[in-house]
């Protein structure tokens, strides 16, 4: 089943990789806090240059996270 938002996504690609919060903030060079805010879904527009470095960190194309 695919997640229904970002917020929800991200957690899933974060799990999957078995990365922290503060790990995938480290390196998608985000702060933990943002991280946290958009997975609790408290942030749900973050710019295109936050989504490339997301993409980035948790390898997978940006369109993944567009979907």
């Amino acid at each position: 089943m695919r997640p229904r938002t970002l917020g929800a996504l991200l957690t899933r690609l974060r799990e999957e990789r078995g990365l922290t919060q503060l790990e995938l903030a480290k390196t998608a060079g985000v702060a933990q806090g943002y991280i946290s805010a958009l997975e609790a879904g408290q942030k749900n527009n973050p710019s295109v240059a936050v989504m490339r470095k997301l993409a980035k960190a948790l390898n997978v194309p940006i369109s993944k996270l567009l979907d």
